[in-house]
């Protein structure tokens, strides 16, 4: 039987960004980390290199000086140890709860008066051997004054014991005491300058003390006990007779008259803030704050709305289709996103072919916020249904998605529990009763249109029961055809086929063989075979090769691996063959080969192509062909070419690309009424000859000493570099460089001064200074080397 789940994602587009936020979070707090780590690994190798013993002479247990060794023959370390601190001057010997502490590198032999830690259990835990049936005064008394445990050790309550040094938890003193000493409260209107100049004042029934009484003393530790046992439990509305007496209460209910804490809600409040302690407002402060409300919006026609919130702004009203205008005045620090459903939509596609590839071969999109995966035949490779859909919804959930799954018989049955049954996480209908459990759903469980749903609503048809019920042919005649058929579809009567996501697979083709191989002309000949079988693959496919891996699979089970680049998409069997047979001498068959096969492991799209340019004589020469024998030779990482970074710091102002890739220039998009447009001059370029650069560039600046050199601005007369004296008889600037401050702080200040200098024997050298000469925080005035030539 065909069974089908329906994966609903509920905040698709929500949990998208936050999945972003959190990866970008994760990068910078990487980077950080990274150089954090650093900085703890040096200072880790540094102190490894220092004594142990602290500065000063204390006493640290764990010292080097103080570990022994077992096998040492020292039997009674508590004697040397007792030693040792004996001979010490009185005003050098270390305090008791020093000699206390224990560490993981020695043992001290004080260790039953250690505190109470997993490494030394005290002399006197409650429920250890020698609390029972012992007079544990005399114990106490018997030691000296200072081994003698203190009160607050002896106070500790366990299971084991009930000793009799328990005192009063501080809930039941402190706070009790706290309240004793608060004014009485207050009614809502009551002045309390008036309320104390009332001789004789007289309980009203609006503060909930039961009418006409006598007069009201001031609380006092007994009252207050009295009358928290008398208290009644703090009600909400709605749950019965409230403690206070506005009309809510008869005198003779239970609680009449017990209520003097709890009158107003306000004023239970204000008691509980003076009752609690100052602790808690730090408890309060480390509770994780609550998820800022959040949307994201799209414009339709005239009007921008809202396409998606989160639970936050959703709990406050704002959810699909709630205008932006009223979204904001609701709430002000509202965060707004502009919606993706493009992205939306290319991730959810994403997932899709995840779970194609792992989880089920049959998984078709069902709409922007769901996915079908069809279980027929899988389920019992996941442990059964349930299982499978525990196992799916702890994925989603280990990326931060939120989702359900709902399994039926049919595509429809399992979208409408989806979203509009239980809100379990998962739900499983038997066979054979998706009709059942689809008879309470509303009509909009069938994926109808937003006309139909208000029809029906104006006839009173409110549940997917009520409208199967209707006769079939009045309903149609009514409606169309698109009701019936989505309730044909939802109970089974219908088929509702699925539009699979398929995953992409790379272009491959393979050759087996009866009988290995090992001979280079045997090789040769299959692979012009190959070569040609993948480049009618390619064209078929629209694809152009960018990376080609051969494989070659030797009887003895060790692969022969070759890999081949190139500089654009190209399917050209015979320069393909060309730079391969070049290689063929890298290939050892052994005992023999038992198959070949050539996959592309990297493709672009490349269309038709077009031979006008080839017949033309004055076409300029590809360099492809060239470059692409190159990099198969040497290594793609060797051969690269300079493009520009808009940068005026040097070592930024380059980066490496591909030796064939167009240079590629941002341009601003300007508004039609810039007066930009105006200026009709070509941009300049990156490397302009007004701001020179040397033939080679340094990868860093190297430090050069004995540097001689003017203030503020002359250019060095001499300077050593890795150990060679050189004397400068030419030189040109400076060209100062400031630091980019939108980058990192400490380039707010930065400067750099270039000089351009040449020595005696000609040699040519790209100078700067750190700093500008005359303020000590744009630099510390060393001398780096940049560059060479010019």
């Amino acid at each position: 039987m065909k069974r089908v789940a329906s994966l609903y994602l509920p905040s698709w587009s929500i949990d998208r960004l936050r999945r972003i936020e959190r990866r970008a979070a994760r990068s910078a707090e990487a980077d950080g980390r990274a150089a954090f780590d650093a900085l703890g690994t040096d200072a880790a190798a540094e102190r490894a290199q220092h004594c142990s013993v602290p500065r000063g002479g204390g006493w640290r247990p764990g010292a080097r000086w103080a570990r022994t060794d077992p096998g040492s023959g020292l039997a009674d370390t508590r004697d040397q140890v007792e030693s040792a601190v004996a001979g010490l001057p009185a005003h050098r010997r270390p305090a008791q709860r020093e000699l206390g502490r224990t560490s993981e590198a020695a043992a001290t032999p004080f260790r039953e008066l250690s505190r109470r830690t997993e490494a030394a259990e005290p002399l006197f835990r409650p429920g250890t051997r020698g609390w029972r049936n012992e007079d544990l005064q005399a114990s106490v008394e018997a030691l000296p004054a200072h081994r003698r445990p203190s009160l607050q050790e002896l106070s500790r309550k366990t299971e084991l014991v009930d000793h009799p040094f328990r005192p009063l938890p501080p809930d039941e003193a402190g706070a009790l005491r706290r309240m004793g000493r608060m004014p009485p409260v207050l009614g809502p209107g009551e002045d309390a300058v008036v309320r104390r100049a009332m001789k004789a004042p007289r309980r009203s029934a609006r503060d909930g003390h039961g009418g006409e009484a006598g007069h009201v003393a001031p609380p006092n530790l007994a009252q207050s006990l009295k009358q928290l046992a008398a208290m009644p439990a703090v009600q909400f509305p709605g749950e019965g007779p409230h403690p206070d007496n506005h009309g809510k209460s008869a005198p003779t209910a239970p609680g009449y008259g017990h209520g003097r804490f709890f009158q107003t809600g306000r004023t239970l409040a204000t008691m509980v803030a003076r009752v609690c302690d100052d602790a808690d407002e730090g408890a309060r402060a480390a509770a994780p704050v609550d998820e800022q409300p959040l949307v994201t919006v799209q414009r339709s026609g005239a009007r921008v709305e809202v396409a998606a919130a989160n639970e936050a702004a959703r709990a406050l009203g704002i959810g699909p289709g709630t205008a932006l205008t009223m979204a904001r005045a609701q709430v002000p620090g509202l965060d707004v996103r502009e919606a993706e459903p493009e992205r939306d939509a290319a991730d959810l596609a994403a997932l899709a072919t995840l779970l194609a590839r792992r989880w089920a071969p049959t998984v078709a999109v069902s709409d922007a916020d769901g996915l079908f995966v069809e279980l027929t035949g899988v389920a019992h490779l996941h442990g059964g249904e349930a299982r499978f859909c525990r196992r799916l919804l702890r994925l989603l959930a280990r990326y931060g998605i939120a989702a359900r799954v709902a399994v039926a018989d049919t595509p429809g049955a399992a979208w409408a529990l989806a979203r509009f049954g239980a809100r379990d996480a998962v739900q499983i209908v038997p066979p054979a009763g998706h009709g059942k459990a689809l008879a309470q759903l509303p009509v909009a469980a069938l994926r109808l249109d937003a006309p139909a749903l208000e029809l029906l609503a104006r006839l009173g048809i409110e549940a997917i029961g009520q409208l199967t019920a209707l006769p079939r042919a009045p309903l149609v005649r009514r409606f169309g055809r698109a009701i019936a058929d989505r309730i044909d579809q939802a109970l089974g009567q219908l088929p509702e086929p699925l539009e699979p996501i398929v995953p992409p697979t790379r272009v491959a083709v393979e050759q087996r063989f009866v009988e290995p191989i090992a001979t280079p002309e045997a090789i040769e000949h299959w692979l012009r075979e190959l070569m040609h079988r993948l480049a009618v693959a390619l064209a078929k496919a629209g694809q152009g090769a960018r990376a080609v891996e051969m494989i070659a699979a030797r009887v003895d089970g060790v692969p022969q691996i070759l890999r081949l680049g190139f500089a654009r998409p190209t399917r050209d069997a015979a320069h393909m063959l060309r730079l391969t047979l070049r290689r063929i001498e890298e290939i050892e068959p052994g005992y023999g080969i038992d198959g070949i096969a050539l996959i592309v492991r990297r493709a672009d799209p490349l269309g038709a192509e077009t031979l006008a340019a080839a017949l033309a004589d004055d076409t300029a020469p590809d360099l492809a062909p060239l470059i692409d024998a190159l990099i198969n030779r040497i290594g793609a990482g060797r051969l690269w070419r300079v493009a520009p970074v808009e940068s005026d710091v040097p070592e930024r102002s380059w980066t490496r690309t591909a030796p064939l890739d167009p240079p590629q220039r941002e341009t601003q998009k300007l508004r039609p009424d810039d007066v930009r447009h105006l200026d009709a001059r070509s941009p300049d370029h990156p490397w302009h000859p007004r701001w020179p650069r040397p033939v080679l560039l340094l990868r860093r600046p190297e430090r050069i000493d004995h540097v001689l050199a003017e203030l503020p601005d002359q250019p060095p007369k001499r300077f050593t570099w890795r150990g060679t004296m050189h004397l400068i008889v030419r030189a040109e600037g400076p060209e100062r460089v400031a630091g980019e401050w939108w980058r990192r702080a400490p380039e707010r200040m930065a400067v750099r001064d270039y000089y351009r200098v040449e020595d005696e024997t000609g040699q040519r050298f790209w100078l700067f200074r750190r700093g500008d000469g005359l303020r000590s925080q744009t630099g510390d005035l060393s001398w780096f080397l940049h560059g060479l030539g010019n």
